[in-house]
C-alpha cells in the first residue's frame, strides 16, 4: 500500500483507484453505523475519497492510512449529521414562518373587513346607521331602541332588517373579491 500511497501523491490516479477499492467498504460500513439514509451515506463516503484526493501531498506512507480514513470519516460524518439538523432547523423555521405569515394575512384581512364594514355602514342612511349600532355594538334590545328613540319596534327591526340587507349584499362583492 505505500507504493499505492506515494504514486498518488504524485496524481497517479490509478493507485487512488487502488486505494478506493481496497479501503471503501471499511469507510462505508463505518458510516452506516451513524447514518441510515442512503443518500447520506453514499454522500459521506464520496467525500472522504474526495479529500483524500485533495490531501494527497500531504500523506505519510509510514502512517497508517486506514487511522487517516477514520479520522476524515468521523469529521464527515459529524458534518453531515450537523447539516442534517441544520436542515431540518431550517425547514421548521420556514414552516413557523409561514404558519404566522398565514396569520397575519388573516388579520390583515379581518382588519381590512372591519374598515370595509365600518365604511359600509357610515353609508347607511342616518336612523338606519343608529339604529343598527345601538342593535350591534351597545347590544340593546329593539324595545330599548324603540324607546330611546321614540319609534315602534317595528320601525327598529325595519331599520335593522335594511341595514343587514345592505350589508350582505356589499360584503359578497368584498368577499368574491378577497378569493380571486
Amino acid at each position: 500500500m505505500k507504493e499505492n500511497i506515494q504514486k498518488m501523491k504524485e496524481g497517479n490516479e490509478d493507485a487512488f483507484k487502488t486505494i478506493y477499492n481496497a479501503y471503501w467498504k471499511k469507510v462505508f460500513h463505518f458510516t452506516q453505523l451513524y447514518l441510515t439514509d442512503p443518500y447520506q451515506l453514499e454522500e459521506v463516503v464520496q467525500e472522504v475519497f474526495i479529500k483524500l484526493w485533495e490531501i494527497k501531498e500531504h500523506l505519510d506512507e509510514e502512517k497508517s492510512l486506514e487511522g487517516l480514513l477514520f479520522i476524515i470519516t468521523k469529521n464527515k460524518i459529524f458534518n453531515q449529521t450537523r447539516k442534517s439538523l441544520n436542515e431540518k432547523a431550517f425547514i421548521q423555521t420556514i414552516k413557523h414562518a409561514e404558519e404566522l405569515s398565514q396569520d397575519i394575512e388573516k388579520q390583515i384581512i379581518a382588519e381590512d373587513l372591519s374598515q370595509y364594514i365600518n365604511k359600509l355602514i357610515s353609508l347607511l342612511p342616518p336612523r338606519q346607521r343608529e339604529t343598527f349600532l345601538m342593535s350591534r355594538e351597545q347590544g340593546m334590545s329593539n324595545k330599548q331602541i324603540a324607546e330611546k328613540l321614540s319609534i315602534s319596534e317595528k320601525g327598529v327591526e325595519r331599520n335593522i332588517y335594511l341595514a343587514l340587507k345592505f350589508l350582505k349584499k356589499q360584503l359578497t362583492f368584498f368577499i368574491i373579491f378577497m378569493n380571486i
